[in-house]
């Protein structure tokens, strides 16, 4: 079972049913109380990615498997340590700490015209226009960058839409004598306060966990928070006072052939 978009981004109270199948599948598999107990989530489903297997219950039920209730402090030698002081010997540790989304590594590395990095001119919170165009930073272009991830359905989808966005500021800057284009400040900083808001509502900022959708500062900068269909009927219209174009030099036309005399 796997919530809609209304639940996850407009009223959690439609992610009831896909929280009872997931509770009841726990029970299903895990008969330990006090196992069960420490794998059931504490915050609202979908708050952190729905992870779907059959699988997983009955592994961390093995013999040579134990769950522990406190993280990992310390490593010593051939052992780790827990929370509670306790050391373990391990032949391996598999590190599955999960994804680093939001400081994505070309931030420190793209500069804007004015020579700042996008790790400093975003300050722990990426935002970008449709995800794709970021201000001060001419003929420079992402796919699936802030805001347009999904939770929920296909990246394919977005990064269609997203193409079919760049083809048409590249036509208008082409038009426009092929210098460069790139989208207005005041444009940019509208399209992400219309995103921050509608966020509010999400189980992604409601549902009382800490996950990869979050960045530092606690914003969704990752997630699209609406129907993907929007996003699509969006990125199909170009609104040219949303973008600065500056004109290049044109090459310059080449000279018709002589003509033969007569």
């Amino acid at each position: 079972y796997t919530p809609g978009v209304i639940g996850l981004t407009v009223d959690q109270r439609l992610l009831r049913a896909a929280d009872l199948f997931a509770r009841g599948h726990l029970r299903k598999q895990v008969k330990d109380p006090e196992l069960r107990t420490a794998l059931t989530p504490d915050y609202t489903i979908g708050c952190k990615r729905i992870l779907k297997s059959n699988d997983w219950y009955p592994a961390l039920q093995k013999d040579n498997v134990e769950v522990l209730h406190s993280g990992v402090t310390e490593v010593r030698g051939n052992k780790v340590v827990d929370a509670d002081g306790e050391e373990r010997e391990v032949d391996a540790i598999i590190f599955g700490t999960g994804f680093h989304v939001e400081d994505m590594p070309v931030a420190s590395y793209v500069r804007t015209r004015r020579g700042q990095t996008l790790e400093d001119k975003w300050e722990g919170s990426p935002q970008a226009y449709l995800g794709i165009a970021i201000s001060d930073c001419p003929n420079f272009f992402m796919l699936t960058g802030p805001n347009s991830g999904q939770g929920h359905t296909s990246m394919v989808f977005m990064i269609e839409s997203q193409i079919e966005q760049v083809k048409l500021a590249l036509d208008a800057r082409d038009a426009n004598g092929g210098g460069t284009i790139e989208v207005h400040p005041g444009a940019e900083k509208a399209w992400n306060a219309k995103l921050q808001k509608r966020t509010e509502t999400t189980v992604w900022t409601q549902g009382g966990c800490s996950s990869w959708y979050l960045d530092r500062n606690g914003k969704n900068s990752i997630l699209w928070p609406d129907w993907t269909w929007r996003f699509r009927m969006r990125c199909k219209r170009f609104v040219a006072n949303h973008w600065i174009a500056r004109p290049g030099k044109r090459a310059p036309a080449e000279p018709e052939p002589a003509k033969a005399a007569a």
